[in-house]
């Protein structure tokens, strides 16, 4: 079924152009490289794997409650909308959620895929375009493994949400080669990995859990290498140029606070868009949300060199600046690790099964 009939609400036109600007840059160095750069891109080539097939797609998924939401988590909770709202509405809702958070995946992989395109087109370090361009590849198979959940198990995708959209634009349409890494890597990425990371450690569902941990997976790698480029290009920038890349921050990161309000999928249900801004607003679950979602990007900010006074008293401003002292390499291990583990889970369990099988017709052999 073509995806716009899907959609829960007009997405306008299919096709978003979004002009392209700065230089392609060749580098004809074959020999010098980063070593730690480079053994990042051999893992990177080491860790492909095919989403057709490492995931279980035969899991069966209950539309109207796809990644197990609590009532404490919706929106609505507590007010005189959810006291009004059957069973039957309360599913619809939570299928409408899921819808719109995982379509925010959807279209932010996507952006992911262009961006590290277009960082193997302009960055001029020979060693940093090999490995973007392992990531092109990784960022097409989150795609497509969120457009498949989406048509085949949800059956509902949302239009990608204003905000989101308008860091997409403003990460693609400057010139500045280093753009493209801290637009995505460090501020789309690193909230991704928050939200992806909240859904996987809390849901019971076992079709989301996979593939959210193994999404998160890959991303290690990649928040890895922004902030290697990064740290080692912003240690040659000039005060100025600093402060101009901690400005696109502060602004990034304000879009992306204002984005996770769902505010959408309220107004879906008929709620004026004012009072469903309040609830978002003032919805405890979300507010915490809100705060836990920075968990992967003021630590990153701060290892690549951008700490300047304004940019810290915004996050004060969000609450959030004590994150920066969250160990982020132990995040990334632990998001490794538990890809690792359910892989070991699954493949034990299935090993069993065979097991029993095979057991069960040599019984059955003997017996006959």
């Amino acid at each position: 079924m073509p995806t716009h009939e899907l959609y829960a609400m007009d997405p306008g036109d299919s096709l978003w152009q979004v002009p392209a600007s700065g230089a392609a840059r060749f580098n004809w160095e074959y020999d010098d490289g980063r070593d730690r750069l480079l053994a990042l891109y051999q893992k990177g080539k080491d860790k492909q794997w095919d989403g057709q097939k490492r995931i279980d797609w035969d899991l069966e998924v209950d539309p109207n409650d796809p990644l197990g939401t609590p009532d404490e988590a919706m929106t609505l909770y507590g007010t005189p909308y959810w006291a009004r709202m059957t069973d039957r509405d309360k599913g619809e809702l939570r299928k409408h959620y899921a819808s719109w958070q995982f379509s925010q995946f959807l279209h932010g992989e996507q952006g992911a895929m262009v961006c590290a395109a277009r960082i193997v087109e302009s960055v001029p370090d020979l060693d940093a375009k090999f490995y973007s361009a392992t990531q092109t590849m990784d960022e097409a198979r989150h795609a497509e493994i969120y457009a498949r959940f989406l048509h085949e198990k949800v059956g509902m995708v949302y239009p990608i949400n204003d905000n989101l959209r308008s860091l997409l634009g403003d990460t693609l349409g400057d010139s500045r080669w280093d753009m493209p890494y801290l637009g995505m890597q460090v501020l789309i990425e690193g909230l991704a990995l928050a939200a992806f990371g909240m859904i996987r450690d809390t849901t019971d569902k076992p079709l989301p859990k996979q593939i959210l941990a193994y999404v998160m997976q890959d991303e290690a790698r990649h928040v890895a290498f922004g902030r290697m480029a990064l740290r080692d290009y912003y240690k040659q920038l000039t005060d100025a140029e600093l402060r101009e890349r901690e400005e696109f921050v502060i602004e990034g990161c304000y879009l992306m606070r204002d984005r996770l309000r769902g505010v959408e999928v309220l107004e879906n249900f008929g709620i004026p868009k004012a009072e469903a801004e309040e609830f978002s607003e003032n919805s405890e679950f979300l507010r915490l949300f809100r705060q836990l979602l920075f968990s992967r990007i003021v630590p990153c900010v701060k290892d690549i060199g951008l700490w300047g006074k304004r940019l810290q008293q915004a996050y004060v401003d969000m609450g959030v600046l004590e994150m920066g002292n969250s160990n982020l390499d132990l995040l990334m291990a632990q998001d490794e690790e538990i890809a690792e583990k359910l892989d070991v889970e699954r493949f034990a369990a299935e090993d069993e099964e065979r097991v029993a099988e095979v057991t069960e017709a040599i019984e059955a052999g003997a017996e006959g």
